[in-house]
C-alpha cells in the first residue's frame, strides 16, 4: 500500500482525505454530507424494508462506502492497524449489510449494524476541527454531541433489532428512536416499553449511560466558554475565554485575541 501512496493517483487521493486546500475541504464536506444522508436512509428504510427501491439504494450506498473504505485503506500508512480499528471493522460490517441483496439473501439481522457507520462521526469531528475554527474553539461540546448522537443511534439500532417482530409497539426505526430518546432523557411516557428480560436490561443500560452523556453535554453547553491555552506556570491548558490570569496558579496568560474570538 505504501507503493500506491507514492503514485500520482495515491498522492491525489491522499490529498483529498488529508490535504489542507479548498478541494480537500470540499471533498471532506461532501463525505460528511454523505454520512448524514446515510443516517437519514437508515431511519427511512426501516419503513419500507424489503422493497425493490430500498434494495437498490442499499447497493448504491454500499458501493460508495466500499469505495471510501478502499481509498482510505490504499493510502493508509498502517493499513492492518486501520483495518482492525473499530471504525474499520464497522465499515466492513456495514458494507456486507448493504451489499447483501447482491447475494440474493435478506440478512435482516444486519440492518441494525448499519448504525455502526456512525463511528465515522469521530473522523468527521476531527476533520471539522481541522477545517473550521468554530469547531476548534468548541471541540469539547462538539465531542460531547458526537458521543451522545453515536450512543443514541447505536442503541436505537439495538432496540429495533431486538424488539421488532416481538413488540407490537415497535414496528420501525422511528418507534425505536422515540423509545430511546424518552428513556435517555428519563421522560418515560410509558406508551412504549421493551418486552422480555433483555428489553429491561437494555432499558437500564440506556438510562445509565445515556443520562451520563446527556448531563455531560448540558454541563458543557451551560458553562462559560473556554479556550485551549497552556499556562507557563502550572501547565493548565483550559481557561475561560476572558481569563487574564490562570485560575490555578495566577500566572499571567496573555491569551491572543484570535484565540478568544
Amino acid at each position: 500500500m505504501t507503493a500506491f501512496r507514492e503514485t500520482a493517483a495515491g498522492r491525489r487521493i491522499d490529498g483529498l482525505y488529508n490535504g489542507e486546500g479548498p478541494a480537500s475541504v470540499r471533498f471532506r464536506c461532501a463525505m460528511m454530507a454523505f454520512d448524514a444522508l446515510m443516517i437519514v436512509f437508515i431511519i427511512v428504510s426501516s419503513f419500507f424494508h424489503g422493497t425493490r427501491l430500498i434494495e437498490l439504494l442499499d447497493i448504491a450506498f454500499g458501493v460508495v462506502v466500499l469505495a471510501d473504505f478502499a481509498a482510505r485503506f490504499a493510502i493508509a500508512r498502517r493499513p492492518v492497524r486501520d483495518l482492525l480499528h473499530p471504525a474499520g471493522i464497522a465499515d466492513v460490517i456495514v458494507v456486507v449489510s448493504l451489499l447483501a441483496p447482491l447475494a440474493g439473501e435478506n440478512f435482516a439481522f444486519l440492518r441494525a449494524v448499519r448504525a455502526l457507520r456512525l463511528l465515522r462521526t469521530y473522523k468527521i469531528e476531527q476533520a471539522l476541527r481541522r477545517d473550521f475554527a468554530l469547531f476548534r474553539r468548541n471541540h469539547e461540546a462538539v465531542q460531547a454531541i458526537v458521543n451522545l448522537v453515536v450512543f443514541l443511534f447505536i442503541m436505537t439500532a439495538v432496540v429495533y433489532e431486538l424488539q421488532v417482530g416481538r413488540n407490537p409497539h415497535i414496528t420501525n426505526f422511528a418507534d425505536a428512536l422515540y423509545f430511546t430518546v424518552t428513556t435517555l432523557t428519563t421522560t418515560g411516557f410509558g406508551d412504549i416499553t421493551l418486552v422480555g428480560a433483555s428489553g429491561r436490561i437494555l432499558s437500564v443500560l440506556i438510562m445509565i449511560f445515556g443520562v451520563s452523556l446527556f448531563v455531560r453535554l448540558i454541563q458543557l453547553l451551560l458553562r462559560p466558554p473556554r479556550v485551549t491555552w497552556r499556562c507557563t506556570g502550572c501547565g493548565l491548558s483550559r481557561h475561560e475565554a476572558d481569563a487574564i490570569h490562570c485560575r490555578h496558579c495566577g500566572t499571567l496568560l496573555n491569551i491572543p485575541h484570535a484565540e478568544r474570538d
